[in-house]
């Protein structure tokens, strides 16, 4: 694919996550980390993601603003900063075909268990919110999808849905920040894709992107159900999961 081409890929990808995301609290993980990962390479394209979302988890953060619990917030992250760690020295540990392997894995397992999972047992306790943390951020930076672990979360916490959705933006975006900090720290991931893309770039678009997607989210809101656009995020993270584990098998 040419550069152009690449570009516009990306593009309609953060566009499409983060519209879906604006609606429903998440999307930009589960959509964009795959695609990224099939046209950057596992590593540059999570890492793409992880900025992605902590733009998006800021925008969309100002303007669900009176609904986030901070006190959830606060038995979340701390946790989650830890688990980036061991997750970004798994990033710079494997190759390119596993790791993309591994994506695709983690997106479709996740997605399988937050679907059949309908009903969980109770369980309110600080100790869920410290495993999500934890898995959370290790996710996050390994494959840049930490939401099917927080849906599971919160169905365990009994978590009110407009509470939960903006209370995502903000653990996004600092999980991401510490996605970032932790592999350019370890040294994980190189300063461009294996299209030739380099960050400085992409940057400028995926700002645009973003904003333009949180507008029309924002005005698609009242239109379009939450679950609906949780079905489709779920949908094209599943068929990017697949297609990132057969490129992974390709690659080894």
């Amino acid at each position: 694919m040419s550069i152009v081409g690449t570009v516009a890929a990306i593009v309609a990808a953060v566009l499409a996550g983060t519209v879906l995301q604006r609606l429903s609290g998440t999307g930009v993980g589960l959509v964009v980390a795959p695609v990224l990962s099939l046209l950057l390479g596992p590593a540059f394209g999570v890492l793409v993601t992880n900025k992605t979302t902590v733009v998006s988890g800021f925008l969309i953060m100002l303007s669900v603003w009176a609904h986030i619990s901070w006190s959830r917030f606060w038995l979340i992250i701390p946790a989650a900063l830890v688990g980036a760690w061991p997750g970004a020295w798994l990033v710079g540990a494997l190759s390119a075909g596993w790791l993309s392997i591994i994506l695709g894995s983690i997106v479709v397992i996740a997605l399988l268990v937050t679907v059949s999972l309908r009903r969980l047992p109770e369980w309110t306790s600080r100790t869920p919110a410290v495993i999500a943390g934890l898995l959370g951020g290790f996710f996050n930076t390994t494959s840049g999808v930490a939401a099917p672990v927080m849906v599971i979360y919160s169905r365990l916490a009994r978590w009110e849905q407009r509470s939960f959705a903006a209370t995502l933006q903000p653990i996004f975006m600092t999980m991401g920040a510490a996605s970032v900090l932790s592999k350019l720290s370890l040294g994980s991931v190189e300063a461009s894709g294996e299209a030739g893309l380099p960050l400085l770039w992409l940057a400028p678009a995926i700002v645009a992107t973003v904003l333009v997607g949180t507008v029309i989210g924002a005005r698609l809101a009242r239109r379009v159900p939450v679950s609906a656009a949780r079905t489709l995020a779920m949908t094209l993270a599943g068929l990017g999961g697949a297609a990132a584990i057969v490129r992974g098998v390709i690659l080894l």
